[in-house]
């Protein structure tokens, strides 16, 4: 009985202490709050399964700026050498369909051992409600001379 009890204490420490841990970071003007942990991955899109491992998105914020969706994400390196990226955004209406498909321009990006990025979108129209963030790897063959 009195292991019941000190096990039942000790569990509810524990989930008080857990639960004063939870810090908020918010995601930017006008959106809803995200909290630590929160899986950032649905944003990033990577059809290379190797170069999925090697990068996750730490932090996003958001904001309107003219009615418009504007993007700020913390893109990060988990690999030791450079990676020669390219990327782009893809935006999506509040029913999830693809808005002005294939008209964001692909842009460069080399990042480092295990460095972080920001990178930048802005939404191409007020219709936009979500967004993902495509990354390629540039073939070795397309930068070597």
């Amino acid at each position: 009985m009195k292991f019941f009890i000190r096990l039942t204490v000790v569990s509810v420490i524990f989930s008080l202490f857990l639960a004063g841990c939870a810090t908020p970071i918010t995601s930017g003007t006008g959106t809803s709050a995200m909290t630590q942990g929160d899986d950032f991955s649905k944003h990033l899109e990577v059809h290379n399964p190797k170069l999925g491992k090697k990068l996750n998105i730490v932090d996003v914020k958001s904001r309107k700026t003219n009615d418009l969706l504007e993007i700020n994400l913390q893109l990060k390196s988990t690999y030791k050498k450079s990676l020669k990226l390219q990327y782009h955004f893809n935006w999506f209406d509040a029913e999830g369909f693809v808005i002005e498909s294939r008209k964001t321009p692909w842009k460069p990006l080399e990042l480092h051992g295990f460095q972080s990025t920001a990178l930048r979108g802005l939404a191409p129209n007020e219709q936009v409600a979500s967004f993902t963030v495509y990354v390629r790897e540039v073939p070795e063959k397309a930068y070597r001379y």
